[in-house]
Order: C-alpha cells, then sequence, then structure tokens
C-alpha cells in the first residue's frame, strides 16, 4: 500500500474532534486553511456519535461584510478586502457592493476578530458568526 493510501485511510478514521485538531495544528504550524465552503463528510459510526453529542461552543465562524458603511471609504474597504481575499480589484469592488457577504468562512475566533478590526478600521460594517 502507498504512503499515500495509508495517509488517506488515516484520515478517513478521523473523529470530528481530531479533524478540527488537526484543522488547527496545520493552520498554526504551516499556515494552511481548507479552502472556503470545504466540508469533511463523516460516514458511518462516528457520524452517529457526533450528532448525539450535546452542541459544543463553535470553533469556527464566519466574517461578514455588511451594508451601510460610508460610501466616502469604499475604496479603502476595496483594499482591505483585496489584502484580506487575494480577490482581483473588480471582485474586490463586486464583493463590497454586493453586501451582505462573507469576507472569510470557517475561520477560529481570533483571527475572525482580526479580519473584522481591520475592516471595520477602512469603514466598514462588520459581524462575525459561527460558520
Amino acid at each position: 500500500m502507498s504512503a499515500i493510501a495509508e495517509l488517506g485511510d488515516k484520515l478517513a478514521q478521523l473523529t470530528i474532534a481530531q479533524a478540527v485538531e488537526l484543522k488547527d495544528y496545520l493552520k498554526e504550524k504551516y499556515n494552511i486553511e481548507p479552502a472556503a465552503g470545504g466540508a469533511v463528510v463523516m460516514t458511518g459510526p462516528a457520524a452517529g456519535a457526533a450528532a448525539a453529542a450535546p452542541a459544543a461552543e463553535p470553533t469556527e465562524f464566519n466574517v461578514i461584510l455588511e451594508p451601510g458603511f460610508d460610501t466616502a471609504k469604499k475604496i479603502g474597504i476595496i483594499k482591505v478586502v483585496r489584502e484580506l481575499t487575494g480577490l482581483g480589484l473588480a471582485e474586490a469592488k463586486a464583493a463590497v457592493e454586493g453586501a451582505p457577504k462573507a469576507m472569510k468562512e470557517g475561520i477560529d475566533k481570533k483571527t475572525a476578530e482580526d479580519v473584522k478590526k481591520k475592516l471595520e478600521e477602512a469603514g466598514a460594517k462588520v459581524s462575525i458568526k459561527p460558520a
């Protein structure tokens, strides 16, 4: 069996808690984050056990750019959106004009607070919601 197949088998056997721990480790150690909208689907007994567990405090958050910002500050907000998301000028402008819009998804609370602070300093209205 190849090393990749072995690694894949080990990843598939992770519990939800272990998957979150792995995600946090990769983010802290290597600055690797899962793609926005990506999800791990658990099947079998692990999924049933996770569903029966009591609701835990959220560990992932979405940063939402809200409408109603000062239009005089729009250019500064677009610059910060480009910096945070890596979007091109046209895409960042469309995101700002299309608010409410998620700027970052599935990130930890501290990172969400940092993103919110940067956007608010540029003049944006921002909210943080559990992912």
